[in-house]
């Protein structure tokens, strides 16, 4: 058997009057999402344990089979094992966004989406304002900065603030005020850097601040195929699934021209996909564009992310795995929600579908939030879909 989860990051939602109180799921043009949840078995799964912040790196370690209440240490160092950083045993991981800040307001958690080009050579001018530290440039305007102190302080992620002030959301707590000196200090050099001059001028939103968030030491993690006896390999565009993969021991699989944003590499992906499942038991393909655009507060670019999603990987994918011959189960879903209303994640369960080989079909024959509500897997943990995808 083969296995392949295909998540849609941030797809799910509220009802929207925009919409005639549907959600962008429910308003997008997606045959083969719903052609799986019209085969297969549908259900809602809690992937955020009740009192911890609905993240991304929470939600998609638990669909990975993981119980983030024991295994979770924190965003950044998951990112830091996707870019090969060592974590020296009292190292701090730190999540550094490039953002855009106007007068004192939390314009832009991603700086416009810098390119990684630029990003890189404004993180090598960073390195004299922080001190006893290292800084590892990322995927556009994600960056590490590696630390040995602040573990405990309180962060907020930037993209819970957009259009707020930054003062309110400083962090705070045990050793904050180093985080803070080291925010603070880089604005003058970023003001006057070359890369953010280059930007103004053309129009774009400049790199004007960091933001530290996300921090936690290196997990300790059973591999995957201690725990379920198969092998995996995770494809994505964001540093964040790629960590989760190292820490489970799956393969983690570059596709040139995966972006994280709409204009993704979206055949590359498939393709790539199918390629891995020649010598791999499970792959876990993961497209970021829904939420980005939910972050930005774009209905109408949320849906044709989803579409997009499901024309061009949905669709492919099954097709593919219908031609290899071999017996096959999908696992649809998103990782958690990002309402357009909010403009960042919430803690609502999650629609989802499994459908292949031995799979009998329930009552469901769209695939949306309220309609999974009705499906025959019912309310599940999220740290247990993995075991439903095998059982069946």
């Amino acid at each position: 058997m083969k296995y392949v989860v295909l998540l849609g990051d941030g797809m799910a939602d509220w009802p929207l009057e925009a919409l005639g109180g549907r959600t962008p799921l429910q308003a997008a043009c997606k045959q083969n999402m719903d052609l799986i949840g019209r085969i297969g078995r549908c259900g809602l799964a809690r992937t955020v344990p009740d009192g911890m912040t609905p993240g991304s790196d929470v939600a998609n370690m638990s669909i990975m089979g993981y119980d983030p209440r024991r295994y979770y240490t924190g965003r950044a160092p998951l990112e830091a094992a996707a870019m090969r950083i060592p974590l020296g045993e009292n190292e701090i991981a730190f999540r550094c966004n490039f953002v855009t800040v106007i007068d004192g307001i939390m314009d832009d958690y991603s700086a416009g989406h810098i390119t990684s080009e630029e990003g890189a050579e404004i993180a090598r001018s960073l390195k004299k304002v922080i001190p006893g530290g290292r800084i590892y440039p990322g995927v556009s305007y994600r960056n590490i900065v590696v630390l040995t102190a602040c573990r405990d302080a309180v962060c907020t992620p930037p993209h819970d603030i957009m259009g707020r002030p930054i003062s309110d959301h400083l962090p705070r707590g045990d050793d904050a005020h180093i985080l803070v000196e080291i925010m603070e200090g880089a604005r003058p050099l970023l003001e006057s850097h070359p890369v953010n001059r280059r930007r103004v001028s053309m129009g774009l939103k400049p790199a004007n601040m960091i933001w530290l968030w996300g921090q936690g030491p290196a997990p300790s993690m059973p591999g995957f195929h201690d725990i379920y006896g198969l092998d995996g390999a995770v494809i994505s565009a964001v540093d964040l699934l790629k960590g989760l993969g190292v820490y489970a021991g799956w393969r983690v699989i570059d596709v040139p021209g995966a972006t994280g944003t709409i204009d993704t590499n979206y055949a590359g992906k498939v393709e790539a996909a199918l390629k891995a499942l020649g010598s791999v038991d499970i792959v876990y393909l993961h497209v970021e564009a829904p939420d980005e655009a939910a972050h930005s507060g774009d209905v109408e670019q949320k849906i044709r992310a989803i579409e997009l999603f499901d024309e061009r990987v949905v669709g492919p994918m099954i097709s593919g795995l219908k031609r290899s011959g071999e017996p096959w189960r999908v696992l649809l879903l998103p990782d958690h929600p990002t309402p357009i209303k909010i403009r960042t994640h919430s803690t609502d369960p999650v629609p989802f579908a499994i459908a292949g080989s031995g799979i009998d079909a329930d009552s469901v024959d769209v695939f949306d939030e309220i309609s999974a509500s009705r499906g025959s897997y019912g309310s599940v943990e999220g740290k247990d879909l993995i075991r439903l995808l095998i059982a069946g």
